[in-house]
This record gives structure tokens, C-alpha cells and sequence, in this order.
């Protein structure tokens, strides 16, 4: 009798177990903690701890004494809480689907909300306080390293509520961080893509993780294929994803509302103390240079003999046969090579850093997606990276969050820990700074045409996702919270529209835009912390600026910078950068950035 044999079924390449990945290529937490016993010990006498509110409760308008206590007892209990959250996230976010660790960031969120509870009366009490009576206090010296966070909190006056009200909010920290947590477990854990073969014809998982690769492949049909089946399972998704968006802006407008703000804009823009103004203009600058965006894709169209330019398209670099592999090492070289204008004890402690274990380095199965730097008071500036050396972006993006590693290196080690924590707002001028320090050492060793064409090519990317994609985005949330706050509901339907409008205008008339692409409106991490992305335009631009006042000028530029770096948030953002060199209440930062677009789009257009 005659057997068929079985055809056999092609192999996937998979992500790996977290277990398997080797040791050297993870991050060494011990300088938080060195296990998760010595964490539960920390976490249970943080606990009791915050039973040591209530002595203070009734009191703090007695002496300056008794408010300097409270306040040193609270920094002191914010500071080991910030420990104990920093190690309990970044152990979750090795493994997502890991319920060990999935209970310990809950228990370390319920207890983090009960601190919050029972301080919640400090600020209804210090705003209870008669204002001769304060200015009294604040000239001692028992107050003198909490004057200037005393200043700030006043300023909450008019959307401070009274003690009962204050608890309530607290009650709710929980709670508020739902939606957000539903779209991680959503996007990061749950979602699943299967798999597709890539250029060299063979079996990938599709991810989060590795549709960036995908993306950036050189044949078509790969970036079509990916770009289909990857929002495929967003559309099969959409309702529970426009839910969880919906959830999302009607939290931000609820607390904005709550606390008297004139919208859910204005109360995210006020604890920076940035006027509106700085927002709207942006949009405003990058809605009049979209002229140059549209030729960049009619460069795009042209060059790469397309029928159509799609999005899939927009990502793999127009010289494609140029493309490199940079594996972490030479990654990481290249990246202290050109930051060599920042002088030799930056790039001692980074690469100290990088070659060590500050970082996370490659994807495995249940990791979150993307790359963040997390950096605390206490322990290293730990970066996780979702690595793919033959992805040059993946250089910048390292680039990029080391940067914000040593903005947070050199904050904790120059300033106390009540003023060591810099805002987002200046956060993102330091990563990108970086990000053009190593686009020009790299532009300036181009040996021929085609290779400063790539770099270029990628440098016009980079201004283009940073600076005009991130306004899109900030524009999409800008509209969508207005829409709430008008009364409307966010549905599938109205989400996807205006998503649709931003698109045909970012893009421009000659654009296919697929009508996946509106789907992205829900898939993007940002939209569920509103508000943040707007910072991305904003520091590239006065990174552009400060890169060109310290390669051009001398010591002195550089030490401004450097003092920029360790100012934390001891300035408001907008005069750290003032002092460093770049007025961001201005638009000329801004129209220079998109100036500098249109010109790099011109020279890449002589070259090829």
C-alpha cells in the first residue's frame, strides 16, 4: 500500500519567550531593586508610610515647620513610590500576557491611588492658607527648597476644589488609567497577525513589533501585504477600539471641567505653563508650509516609478538598495561618534550605558511595543528598544531615547528630587538633539551622490514624522476633544471621518490614502494620554535650533546646553529652553525646521 507524505508546513520565524532571551541583551534593574523579594519588602513598608499623612492633616497653616514636614514626608514617600512603579512597569512591560507582573503594577496603582487619597487635603489646605500668612512662610528657611513647587501649586488656586471634592478625584487615579490600559492589553497582548513572508521569502510573525520592518521593506508586495493584514485585525476591533478612545477623551474633559479649566486643552497645557497659542500656532506654521510636504510625495511618486503613492509607501527609503545593518554594537558606536560635540563625560557615562545594561534591547513575544527611555531619581535611565539592525531608524530611535536617558542622568545628579523631574515639553528637544547630531555626522561622512541622497532622504523623513505627522496628530486630538466637549460622541464612524479629513489634507490631493489608513486613529498609544505629541513638533524644532548654536559656536554653547540638561524642572520649560538658546513663544523655530524641509527636499530632488 502507497503512503503520501505529508507536505511540510512552512517554519514561522517567531518571536521568543522572554526566558530565552540571553541576559547581556536585557536591562539589569538591580539599581531599583535587585529581585522582586526586596521590592515586596519596600512596597509593604511604603505602605504603612502612608498612614503618616494624617498627623498633618488640620495643621498645615500652623508654622512653617509643620508644612516643611509635610511636604518633606511627602517628597519622601513620592520618591519610593516612583521606585517601586519605575521597577513594577518595566518588569511588565518584558512580558505584558506575565500575570505576576500584570498584579504587581495593579497593587503597586491600588496603593499608589490610596497615597494619593490620603494627601489629597495638602493642596485644599495650603490654598486655605490667608495669602500674607503664606508670603510669610515661603521667606523661611524651613521652606526654602519647597518655595518654588509652593508657587506652582498656587497657581491651581482657581481649579483646586475643596478637601471632599479633592478625595473624590483621588479615589478615581484607578480608574482613570482604564482605557489606557485596555488598549495596551489590547494592542500589545491580545491582538494576533499571524504570519507573512518578507523579502527573502521568509515566514515572519506580523506585530506591533515587526511591522516597522515591514514597512521599510524593499518590495512592494511585502509593505501591501503587511499594511492590509496589519490593520485588518484593527478593523476587526474597531467598535472596542473607538470605546476605549471614546473612554479616553471624555476622561480628559471630565477633569478638566471638574477643576474649572476652560478645556481639556488648557488643562494639559497649563501645568507647563504654555499658552495656547504656542499649540494653535504650530498647527497654523505646518498648515502653511504643506506645500513642501506635498512635492516631497510627488519626489516619492516620481522616483520610485509607483502607479500610486500609498502609505505603505512613504516608509522605505527611496535608495533602497542602499540600505545598511547596523547590529547593536555598531549602532551604538556610531552613535557615540557623533555625539562627540557634547563633550567626553556625556558619552563616558552613555556608553557606559549602552554597552552595559541600561537597555532592553531586541522584541520577544508579549513585549511592549515600540521604545521608551524611563528614567527615575534613584535608579539608571533604562531605554527598551524593540531592535532591528536592519532598520536604520531604529539607530536614530536609539539614539533618541538616550537622550532622554541623559537628560534624566544628569537632572537626578544636579538637582533635588522635588525639581530633579523635567516636563515632556523639554524632554523631547533633548532626544531629538540627538537624533540631529548623528544625522549630520553621518551626512558629513557621505562618500558619494547616492549615499548624502539616502541620508537626506531619511533626515526629510525624519522631519516629516516628528514634525508634520506629529502635528496631524495633535490636530486629531485638538478636534476630537472639541467634539466632546461640544456635546458630540466619539463613534466609530465620526472618529474615522475626521481622521479621514486630516489625511487628505496632510497629505495632499495626489495621495491614494486607503481607507485602512483612517483606522490608525485608534491604534496610535499617544491618543490615550493626550496631548503629548504636539512636544515631538515642538522639540524637534528648537532641537534643530540648539544643534546649530552648539556645533557652530564654542564652550560657552555648550555649557548652556549642558545646563539645560541638569535643570530638570527647575525653570518653566519654556525658560530652560530661553536660557539654552531658542524662544519656543516664538514661531521662528518652528519655520525654520519646515524651511529647512523644503530646501532638503529640493537637494534631494537635484540629486536623483
Amino acid at each position: 500500500m502507497s503512503t503520501v507524505k505529508a507536505k511540510a508546513r512552512p517554519k514561522v520565524k517567531k518571536l521568543p519567550p522572554r526566558s530565552a532571551v540571553k541576559i547581556a541583551d536585557t536591562w539589569d534593574l538591580a539599581s531599583l531593586f535587585p529581585n522582586d523579594a526586596a521590592w515586596e519588602k519596600a512596597f509593604a513598608a511604603w505602605e504603612k508610610q502612608i498612614a503618616g499623612y494624617e498627623k498633618f492633616r488640620g495643621h498645615l497653616g500652623d508654622d512653617a515647620q509643620r508644612l516643611a514636614a509635610c511636604l518633606k514626608l511627602d517628597a519622601e514617600l513620592e520618591r519610593a513610590g516612583e521606585r517601586l512603579g519605575t521597577y513594577a512597569h518595566l518588569k511588565m512591560t518584558e512580558d505584558q500576557a506575565n500575570s505576576n507582573y500584570q498584579r504587581m503594577m495593579g497593587r503597586y496603582r491600588s496603593v499608589a491611588s490610596k497615597a494619593g487619597q490620603a494627601a489629597s487635603y495638602i493642596r485644599p489646605e495650603l490654598m486655605a492658607i490667608d495669602s500674607k500668612k503664606m508670603q510669610h512662610c515661603l521667606a523661611s528657611k524651613e521652606l526654602a527648597a519647597y518655595r518654588l513647587m509652593l508657587e506652582r501649586i498656587l497657581r491651581y488656586r482657581p481649579h483646586t476644589l475643596g478637601d471632599k471634592e479633592e478625595h473624590l478625584l483621588a479615589m478615581q487615579a484607578e480608574m482613570s488609567e482604564a482605557s489606557n490600559q485596555i488598549f495596551r492589553q489590547l494592542n500589545d497582548a491580545d491582538l494576533r497577525w499571524g504570519a507573512i513572508k518578507d523579502q527573502k521569502g521568509e515566514l515572519v510573525e506580523l506585530s506591533t513589533a515587526t511591522y516597522s520592518t515591514f514597512m521599510h521593506s524593499s518590495k512592494r508586495a511585502v509593505r501591501k501585504q503587511a499594511f492590509h493584514e496589519f490593520y485588518g485585525q484593527y478593523k476587526g476591533h474597531e467598535n472596542t477600539l473607538a470605546a476605549t478612545l471614546a473612554a479616553s477623551v471624555q476622561r480628559d474633559v471630565y477633569y478638566a471641567q471638574a477643576r474649572r479649566h476652560s478645556s481639556a486643552l488648557e488643562a494639559a497645557l497649563f501645568h507647563d505653563n504654555v499658552p495656547l497659542s504656542v499649540y494653535h500656532n504650530l498647527i497654523d506654521s505646518v498648515h502653511a508650509n504643506l506645500p513642501a510636504v506635498y512635492r516631497y510625495y510627488d519626489l516619492r511618486w516620481r522616483k520610485m516609478k509607483l502607479d500610486q503613492i500609498h502609505h505603505y509607501d512613504t516608509y522605505v527609503p527611496i535608495l533602497s538598495e542602499l540600505e545598511c545593518c547596523h547590529t547593536w554594537p555598531q549602532a551604538t558606536k556610531l552613535i557615540l561618534a557623533a555625539l562627540e560635540p557634547l563633550g567626553s563625560e556625556y558619552r563616558r557615562v552613555l556608553e557606559k550605558g549602552l554597552n552595559g545594561r541600561w537597555c532592553d534591547r531586541y522584541p520577544n513575544q508579549g513585549k511592549q511595543s515600540g521604545a521608551f527611555s524611563s528614567g527615575s531619581f534613584d535608579g539608571d535611565p533604562y531605554i527598551l528598544m524593540n531592535y532591528q539592525p536592519q532598520v536604520l531608524d531604529h539607530v536614530f530611535t536609539l539614539a533618541h531615547e538616550a537622550g532622554h536617558s541623559m537628560h534624566s542622568y544628569y537632572s537626578a545628579r544636579s538637582q533635588p528630587f522635588q525639581y530633579y523631574n523635567y516636563t515632556i515639553f523639554v524632554a523631547e528637544v533633548a532626544s531629538t538633539f540627538n537624533e540631529q547630531l548623528l544625522s549630520r555626522h553621518m551626512l558629513a561622512r557621505a562618500k558619494t551622490d547616492k549615499e548624502r541622497a539616502y541620508l537626506i532622504n531619511r533626515e526629510i523623513d525624519g522631519i516629516r514624522g516628528t514634525i508634520i505627522r506629529q502635528t496631524m496628530f495633535a490636530e486629531f486630538e485638538r478636534t476630537i476633544h472639541a467634539l466632546v466637549e461640544s456635546g458630540e460622541p466619539l463613534t466609530v464612524d465620526r472618529a474615522k471621518a475626521e481622521y479621514r479629513k486630516l489625511l487628505e489634507q496632510y497629505f495632499g490631493p495626489a495621495f491614494a490614502i486607503d481607507d485602512e489608513l483612517s483606522l490608525e486613529c485608534f491604534r496610535i498609544p499617544h491618543f490615550y494620554r493626550a496631548f503629548y505629541v504636539y512636544k515631538y513638533a515642538t522639540g524637534l524644532s528648537a532641537a534643530i535650533a540648539l544643534a546649530d548654536r552648539v556645533t557652530g559656536g564654542g564652550r560657552r554653547e555648550l555649557e548652556d546646553y549642558l545646563r539645560f540638561l541638569k535643570g530638570g524642572c527647575s525653570k518653566w520649560p519654556l525658560d530652560l529652553l530661553r536660557d539654552a538658546g531658542v524662544d519656543m513663544q516664538k514661531p521662528n523655530a518652528v519655520n525654520a525646521a519646515l524651511k529647512r524641509f523644503g530646501e532638503l527636499v529640493a537637494e534631494l530632488d537635484e540629486l536623483l
